[in-house]
């Protein structure tokens, strides 16, 4: 029986009823107008076959299969998972009498879900956390070792089941995360109730569809917050703007520097906030530094190629770069599919014997797509979602939407882009939070389908980038191995776009001297990743084997960023230490048209008010 000091505890502890009604009733009213709204829609569009999803589960019916041949094989894997379980038990019971314990599973350095002290001191929450782990582990290497599916159903089913995983995490539920327990509790549940009516607002304003909002408009402004290092635009064409920025001293290094970013995404994501701006960083190490911003091209554009890309894109960057300093020779930095354009533009130069190219780094690029990432499958995520496939949704002009654009890079980047995200605005109930990595993703650039076409199909699909003359560009057969210049490779380990050990292979390609270095993190947080900040190591070796795994077993793991080695790099090329007087935009050929960031970068192709999700 209660008593009634606690009986008044109690009360004391619940909203008031009045309140609580009106919650409800609000709730319930806006739910039920969004699900008439929903009814309508679907009706005025007639039946609906869910292709992707079908897809999805005959992948997983192949793998189910396959699995069940090799009952062995699954006893197997299903004992070792009992077995770790069972010492999981056994260690919580000697750990609640007082007897410390290693643990059995521990979360990654870089995974930022469990950093509430709870999921350590509490032995409850410990348990909770170690035995999804434990079962995480060992459902990835159950999926990832099953024979005889083909590689296609296997990218499938492995991505597939690691966003399932993802969506499981003991984090994401209100009853096993500690954090949403102390605030339901201080705060007597209202923290659930407004949970709720932000998700109904999302939902509402997304016609049916969640959509985050990033706090983009309010929180960020272009030029201020981000992409906010002082520049000039001095150089632009129909598909791109090149900036240059102003320097940082009053001397420089000779051999300026341009980076090629990726053609889908805005260039920003190397400029950031001041204190992760690999711009800003680069600049101050005394470097006259260009790079390109990418156009969001029309209708009228819609028939430019890779080829147009090339000639009229880092060709014509280049050229422009020359004019504006006057040096014959200069250093090139690509990132991701940036840095595929510009190896496809080495060999094109290589062949036409032009020398301007002094040094190549390739920042997470794939050249040999012989095992391409999963952004590759077409129909490796939603059917709403763009990815690499050229059977993705076109906007109105022909192009791809770059909304898909910006959904396919949040699935690949769950746990940071989505799962955070619902913690925080429907289980604590807060308000968006801001975010520099969720603006940019959502302020994705609109491209010819035709230059996204031409990718899949002879990159992709048919890894001719790899075969000596299996395309030919401007009137040439490009040809990698003829690419003789010192080149840097940065991978990063946990990489799902630009697996490691795909752009290992690609570092041999090329015929002059390499050096290869593993970054820790993935795909975005393993390149921005800044000195001063200290959340990932790297791996280097001097010897280049064969093998990735060769490479790694011998690396050497460092402490800090990339960025300093690279530097080291550089500086270490021919008259990489050289300097000259400080470089002004505008002193040279190239007048100065407009300030950094440009107008081809606020030239948004969608309002970025919301970032797309997969969630229903």
């Amino acid at each position: 029986m209660v008593s009634p000091a606690r009986e008044v505890g109690l009360k004391r502890s619940l909203p008031e009823p009045a309140e609580l009604a009106n919650s409800y009733v609000e709730v319930a009213q806006r739910a039920s107008r969004l699900l008439r709204q929903h009814i309508k829609k679907t009706a005025r569009k007639g039946i609906w076959f869910p292709s992707d999803e079908l897809e999805g589960a005959r992948a997983f019916m192949d793998l189910s299969a396959r699995l069940l041949a090799s009952p062995y094989r699954l006893a197997q894997a299903q004992m070792a998972m009992m077995r770790d379980h069972f010492r999981l038990w056994q260690q919580t019971t000697l750990r609640l009498m007082g007897v410390p314990c290693a643990a059995v599973a521990s979360p990654d350095q870089s995974d930022q879900r469990f950093t509430d002290e709870a999921w350590e001191e509490n032995f409850l929450f410990d348990f909770i956390k170690q035995s999804y782990l434990i079962s995480a582990r060992h459902l990835h290497q159950t999926v990832a070792r099953a024979e005889g599916l083909d590689d296609a159903t296997q990218r499938r089913v492995n991505q597939l089941t690691r966003q399932c995983i993802d969506a499981l995490s003991p984090t994401n539920f209100a009853l096993t995360n500690p954090e949403v327990l102390r605030e339901t509790a201080r705060s007597k549940g209202k923290n659930l109730l407004k949970g709720l009516k932000n998700l109904l607002k999302d939902l509402e304003s997304g016609d049916g569809k969640r959509r985050a909002p990033i706090a983009g408009s309010s929180a960020f402004r272009l030029g201020k917050d981000l992409a906010a290092t002082p520049g000039k635009v001095v150089f632009q064409n129909e598909l791109l703007q090149l900036i240059q920025y102003q320097p940082a001293g009053t001397h420089q290094c000779r051999k300026p520097l341009l980076i090629v970013p990726p053609w889908i995404n805005k260039y920003y994501l190397l400029d950031l906030r001041e204190d992760n701006s690999f711009v800003k960083w680069i600049t101050r190490q005394g470097f006259t530094t260009f790079i390109i911003s990418w156009a969001n091209t029309d209708q009228q554009l819609s028939h430019k190629s890779f080829e147009d890309y090339l000639v009229e894109g880092t060709l014509a960057a280049i050229d422009a770069v020359e004019q504006a300093t006057g040096e014959k020779k200069i250093d090139l930095l690509a990132y991701c599919l940036g840095g595929t354009l510009l190896v496809a533009t080495l060999a094109w130069m290589a062949a036409r014997r032009d020398q301007r190219a002094a040094s190549a780094t390739f920042l997470t690029t794939l050249i040999d797509f012989s095992e391409p990432g999963e952004l590759a499958e077409p129909g490796a995520l939603a059917s709403q979602h763009r990815g690499l496939g050229a059977t993705g949704p076109l906007a109105a002009n022909g192009d791809p939407d770059s909304r898909a654009a910006a959904a396919t890079s949040t699935m690949l980047h769950a746990n940071d882009l989505i799962w955070s995200f619902v913690v925080n605005q429907y289980l604590l109930g807060k308000d968006p939070f801001p975010s520099e990595l969720l603006f940019w993703n959502a302020d994705a650039t609109r491209t010819p389908a035709t230059l996204q076409r031409f990718f899949v199909d002879n990159f992709y699909r048919a890894n001719r980038l790899v075969q000596k003359g299996g395309i030919a560009l401007a009137g040439v057969d490009i040809d990698v191995s003829r690419i003789s210049l010192p080149c840097y490779f940065l991978a990063t380990i946990e990489d799902h776009i630009s697996p490691w050990k795909s752009c290992y292979r690609g570092a041999h390609l090329p015929r002059g001297p390499a050096r290869f270095v593993l970054g820790g993190s993935g795909h975005i947080g393993g390149v921005v990743n800044p000195p001063s900040a200290g959340r990932h190591d790297y791996w280097t070796s001097e010897a280049l084997p064969e093998n990735a795994d060769d490479f790694l077993s011998n690396a050497v793991r460092h402490p800090g960023s990339w960025w300093d080695d690279w530097l080291q790099w550089l500086l270490a090329q021919p008259d990489g230490n050289t300097l000259v007087g400080a470089r002004h935009p505008g002193d040279h050929a190239l007048k100065v048209i407009e300030d950094a960031p440009g107008g081809y970068v606020t030239d948004r192709p969608d309002p970025p008010a919301a970032a797309p999700s997969a969630m229903p």
